[in-house]
């Protein structure tokens, strides 16, 4: 059975659910693959098809899934933040307190997640012109995000983080992916979720945001 949820309702509340992970609880091998299979109908650059969803939930593969996330964790810093960054995550004065500390509690319990999805994608793009990133990123983000409502609209829970990409080659290896060939986009932690209440976020206004016609800064804030 699925939620009941209204296409809008749908894509303003799938959450990052991290705090509200349910570790105990298995999920069937048959609701992910409902998702997957919605997945792919997801658009795709030329119609190649390129994507992968490498779904681990035996528990020693886990156990060292999860050991590379823990360590890949401290890795996974990027580049510093702007001063607009950081305007934007404290524009509600707790949300990015609530963010890490919801990543401090998934990391804790990480161990514990029941199943990890991590999708890849044919072809990689290290050091690729622009509109090649675009072109592969474009053919396993629209993807994986209808993934991610799949999940949600069965009471199912995930975050999307990047922490395979400082050990991407020895995950690789732990997974027999052919890291020549494959590259893998990021690392889903996937479970039932405890309750499905979830609210649309706080987010800084449109204003902020949405351009006409040309570029033009509006509203409050640090200049660019």
């Amino acid at each position: 059975m699925t939620l009941d949820l209204t296409p809008d309702q749908l894509l303003s509340t799938t959450r990052a659910v991290r705090r509200r992970l349910d570790f105990d609880r298995p999920v069937p091998r048959s609701l992910i693959e409902e998702c997957v299979d919605l997945a792919t109908q997801a658009p795709t650059g030329r119609n190649r098809q390129r994507w992968h969803f490498l779904v681990v939930t035996e528990e020693a593969q886990r156990r060292a899934v999860a050991d590379i996330f823990l360590r890949a964790l401290p890795l996974t810093t990027g580049h510093p933040l702007t001063e607009r960054d950081a305007w934007r995550m404290n524009y509600h004065a707790d949300s990015t307190e609530r963010v890490f500390d919801g990543l401090r509690h998934l990391a804790a319990h990480i161990h514990r997640v029941p199943a990890f999805v991590i999708p890849g994608v044919e072809g990689r793009t290290d050091g690729a012109p622009v509109a090649e990133q675009a072109g592969t990123w474009g053919s396993i983000l629209p993807a994986v995000w209808s993934f991610m409502l799949a999940a949600r609209a069965r009471g199912l829970g995930t975050t999307w983080t990047t922490a395979q990409g400082p050990l991407e080659r020895e995950l690789a290896e732990i997974l027999g992916v052919p890291h020549d060939d494959i590259m893998l986009a990021a690392f889903l932690p996937l479970a039932y979720t405890i309750g499905t209440d979830f609210r649309p976020a706080r987010r800084i206004p449109r204003e902020h945001v949405l351009h006409w016609d040309r570029w033009e800064q509006h509203g409050s804030g640090p200049d660019r």
